[in-house]
């Protein structure tokens, strides 16, 4: 068994930074501008603090201390010279030409003695610097009384024949109302806190309107792109929520489009299939010789129909569960114009340098490059594939002989509901799938015209 001694100091500090966190928790606001008043307002509370207690620990402590200093140093000097008078005349006259020489009050009471001691003050250390003065610099019993007058301060000094009686003005011993200062640090900070709470508050406001947004966009109540506000992180944020926002629904019109396309494109096979199944006579003998043509346009039906099937799905499953990895583009290119002429195409050559690699999904990239060939195959006959490295990104270029496409036609081509590049129109998801694949590359696509006389397509990717 093992001791509390034992026990995991690490341990120990994150159980009781549990404890303490979840009161914590309970205390402190849930909001974001409440959290944020809070930062606001706990460093101005300390600076205040701070401010307060460097007042009153060295600046007004300092002056409180030299002026009750100076007033117990001249109630001193006049204690010496009513010491020496011999009569009560010439000490009426010695107390007469201190208080018009220092502004101070004496009376001078013979035979009394003085019925309490201490101060009855308890506002501010001039009080206690006072007492204290008179205690170190006369050393003599003392009464002070602060509520007889509020702009004198009556200090009674025991003396072997009597008490001295000095009137004080409290201008002597006080610098100024403390109120003063504690109203201008309170409305300073007030002050600041508002200010704050109005910045704090249009940078929330930014945050929220991005957070609703989201929000309807996330239950299909697309409300445009927001326009960016607040610190630059914010509209960094909002800038990629439209961004994300267009991405998504740009991505949805493409599903739509394919999905209208497919159907229609299907529609096409599948009524001459209805047809021929139609005329195909169903009594009396059937020589095979007969339906040999028919069966061939029957087959050549279905094909159309599973490529188009199989151009769809590659186009659904999308590439994002590919990792990307640095490939050889020059030796993709070399296997792509081998597959081609394996399948009947043509390829003149292929041109760019070996050793020209980037990081991109090798199966995507294959895809998009086949798809590229086979359609120059279909619609052109010849082609040539070629590389070429710039200084931040890397082109490659499939151009074909055949017939070409207009610019009117290109332009049309690029629209999400366009054809893969066919001058008929036919089937299509080609054009759809390489500009996919290539735009989550961080790519481009151009179509242009080929210096081979048909037409030209240019992929670009980062390096």
């Amino acid at each position: 068994m093992f001791s509390n001694r034992d026990a995991d100091p690490a341990i120990e500090r994150d159980d009781a930074w549990q404890k303490l966190d979840r009161p914590l928790r309970r205390i402190l606001p849930r909001s974001l501008m409440g959290r944020s008043m809070l930062i606001v307002l706990i460093p101005l509370l300390v600076t205040q603090a701070i401010a307060l207690g460097l007042f009153y620990g060295t600046y007004l402590n300092v002056v409180s201390r030299r002026l009750s200093d100076g007033v117990t140093g001249e109630v001193s000097l006049v204690m010496a010279m009513i010491e020496h008078t011999s009569s009560e005349a010439e000490r009426a006259l010695t107390l007469q030409d201190a208080a018009s020489r220092t502004q101070l009050g004496f009376s001078f009471h013979a035979g009394e003695r003085l019925t309490r001691q201490g101060t009855n003050h308890v506002l501010g250390p001039m009080d206690d610097d006072f007492a204290r003065s008179i205690r170190q610099n006369l050393g003599r019993p003392y009464d002070v009384d602060w509520s007889e007058d509020p702009q004198t301060v009556r200090a009674s000094i025991q003396l072997p024949d009597g008490v001295l009686v000095v009137m004080v003005p409290v201008k002597r011993l006080n610098i100024g109302p403390i109120w003063l200062f504690v109203v201008w640090a309170v409305s300073s900070s007030i002050l600041l806190f508002l200010i704050a709470g109005l910045f704090m508050r249009n940078q929330v406001r930014a945050i929220r309107r991005l957070g609703h947004a989201a929000e309807l966009f996330g239950m299909g109540r697309d409300q445009g792109p927001i326009r960016p506000q607040g610190a630059r992180e914010v509209r960094q944020a909002a800038i990629a929520f439209n961004r994300m926002q267009a991405r998504v629904n740009r991505f949805v019109a493409q599903r739509t489009a394919v999905l209208a396309g497919v159907s229609h494109d299907l529609r096409t096979p599948l009524t001459r299939l209805r047809l021929t199944v139609a005329m195909i006579p169903t009594t009396g003998l059937i020589r095979a010789e007969a339906l040999k043509p028919d069966l061939s346009d029957m087959v050549t039906d279905i094909e159309d129909m599973e490529r188009l099937i199989g151009s769809y799905l590659s186009f659904a499953r999308g590439e994002g569960a590919e990792e990307p990895v640095a490939i050889d583009l020059r030796g993709m290119l070399d296997d792509v114009a081998a597959a081609t002429v394996r399948a009947g195409g043509q390829v003149l050559g292929v041109e760019g340098r070996e050793g020209v690699e980037a990081v991109v999904r090798p199966d995507a990239l294959r895809r998009v490059l086949t798809n590229l060939a086979e359609n120059a195959r279909r619609h052109g006959g010849a082609m040539r594939f070629s590389l070429r490295e710039g200084e931040r990104n890397i082109e490659i270029a499939v151009e074909d002989n055949g017939p070409g496409l207009s610019a009117s036609r290109r332009a049309a081509i690029s629209e999400l509901n366009a054809a893969s590049g066919s001058q008929d129109g036919k089937g299509g998801l080609g054009l759809t799938i390489v500009r996919d694949i290539i735009h989550a590359h961080g790519g481009s696509i151009r179509l242009m015209d080929s210096p081979l006389g048909g037409l030209g397509v240019l992929l670009s990717l980062p390096k």
